[in-house]
């Protein structure tokens, strides 16, 4: 059984994600559920971090937000109530007026996510155009000082260029521009420093909190990398196996790591303090060597403290019992306060 719950949302939460679940697979086939009832809330001008490595439900959870998984070989069950609407409801033509103007998304990879026989301007100013209305003149205007807000040097040279003529910077800050466009409530990022050299993802960076803090944008940033979390989030979830297995405030999460997961994605982190030939502590096996949530603690298999009952019975996700009150964990046998043992 899918645990509880967390608390309902309150009320100037602007996104709130219930009990989310994702199943692929066809007709025949035993489904594959990708998100397992994944819930957490959203508030104006906050930055909530969906973190966890490749395969653990973090962007098919945004997908499934944003209502661009495939119609045939899946199914979404749960709800993403935005400003008092389930997302989840909406059908296609209702889902497209939101997408861009209400709700926007960064993707990964720029260079896939732009037309590639399409100037940059063009493609910018089709957001304007669509969903505010406005005449090619000025939306083409508008779209010049929008690459200019986001910093590409020489906006108006750039808004005939296409993206094979740009750097990879420089199609992330375009992709951006595109999804500021129109002034979203919220904003989803997923992973938009992961093809970037570390100055531009510094600077990616420092772009997106700028929006948080001068328009009250909610942001939802979807990473692996804890150093992103580290300078970026308000709150942190930490997704493994389609389940959040820990969340909790990021100077709580930070000061008092608690599930074993946690701590592998930490202690995986290069320090600058510590000693020339220390190790970094790898988390060993792979996504792949999960055990079903049904059987008990999916990580059981990959896990350093497993015991005996976390391969027999499923963990709930509950108030960690020694740490704050927002700090939520599934985990039987956790690492003791301050992550060390």
């Amino acid at each position: 059984m899918t645990a509880p719950s967390p608390a309902p949302a309150t009320t100037d939460t602007l996104l709130s994600v219930r009990d989310l679940t994702v199943e692929f697979g066809t007709k025949g086939q035993t489904p594959f559920r990708a998100v397992d009832g994944v819930s957490f809330d959203v508030r104006p001008g906050q930055t909530v971090g969906l973190v966890g490595e490749s395969g653990c439900g973090k962007s098919v959870t945004s997908l499934a937000i944003m209502g661009l998984l495939p119609k045939r070989g899946n199914k979404v069950a749960g709800s993403a109530t935005f400003d008092g609407t389930d997302l989840l409801t909406l059908d296609d033509r209702e889902m497209r007026d939101r997408r861009g103007r209400d709700v926007a998304m960064i993707f990964q990879d720029p260079l896939s996510s732009l037309n590639p026989v399409v100037s940059i301007g063009v493609q910018v100013a089709e957001v304007l155009q669509r969903h505010r209305g406005m005449k090619k003149s000025a939306a083409m205007a508008e779209s010049r000082d929008l690459l200019d807000k986001v910093g590409i040097p020489d906006p108006s040279r750039r808004l005939k260029e296409y993206p094979h003529q740009l750097s990879g910077g420089m199609r992330q800050r375009a992709l951006i521009a595109m999804a500021l466009a129109c002034k979203p409530r919220l904003l989803i990022a997923d992973e938009p420093t992961t093809a970037l050299d570390v100055t531009i993802q510094a600077q990616i960076l420092n772009l997106l909190k700028e929006l948080v803090v001068d328009s009250g944008t909610a942001l939802i940033m979807i990473t692996h990398d804890l150093g992103v979390v580290a300078g970026l989030c308000d709150e942190v979830n930490v997704l493994y196996g389609g389940r959040i297995v820990e969340t909790a405030p990021r100077h709580e999460l930070f000061a008092s790591p608690r599930h074993p997961y946690t701590n592998g994605l930490l202690g995986s982190i290069p320090r600058l303090d510590g000693a020339r030939n220390e190790q970094l502590a790898a988390i060993p096996g792979s996504v792949a060597d999960n055990i079903p949530w049904t059987s008990g603690c999916a990580f059981a298999p990959r896990c350093s403290r497993a015991i005996d009952v976390c391969r027999a019975e499923t963990p709930s996700l509950e108030q960690d019992s020694v740490a704050i009150e927002d700090h939520l964990l599934r985990c039987h046998n956790p690492w003791p306060t301050g992550g060390e043992a």
